[in-house]
């Protein structure tokens, strides 16, 4: 008879685990205090974690190759990384605005907007 995997187990648990004590996972797995976001980014970080010390993370070269493609991506630009492509108006869209009797257009560019 096969035993139960205890990883398995751990990561099985988290769904019913109250929030405290997946406060208190976070505390011990990542040797600090836990973000204030909701449950679900504890249990799915927590999971990842857990799964990471079992049985290894990711390996040197699949993180340089996911950093080359952030960078081929958005030059490295930490604002630009930040900004959802569907977030933007379409290039060549012109955005209008009256202010104090006077319109002002602003152009949606390939850069970002020209005014």
């Amino acid at each position: 008879m096969t035993r139960p995997n205890p990883i398995l187990a751990r990561l099985a648990a988290l769904k019913t685990t109250p929030t405290p004590e997946l406060r208190q996972q976070w505390r011990e797995l990542f040797q600090g205090e836990p973000p204030p976001y909701n449950r679900r980014h504890l249990e799915s970080r927590l999971a990842y974690r857990i799964q990471e010390l079992a049985w290894g993370g990711l390996k040197p070269e699949t993180i340089r190759r996911l950093e080359r493609l952030g960078e081929e991506l958005d030059g490295g630009d930490r604002k630009k990384s930040r900004i959802r492509a569907d977030a933007m108006p379409i290039t060549g869209t012109r955005l209008l605005r009256e202010w104090q009797g006077v319109e002002q257009v602003v152009t949606v560019t390939a850069d970002g907007f020209e005014w």
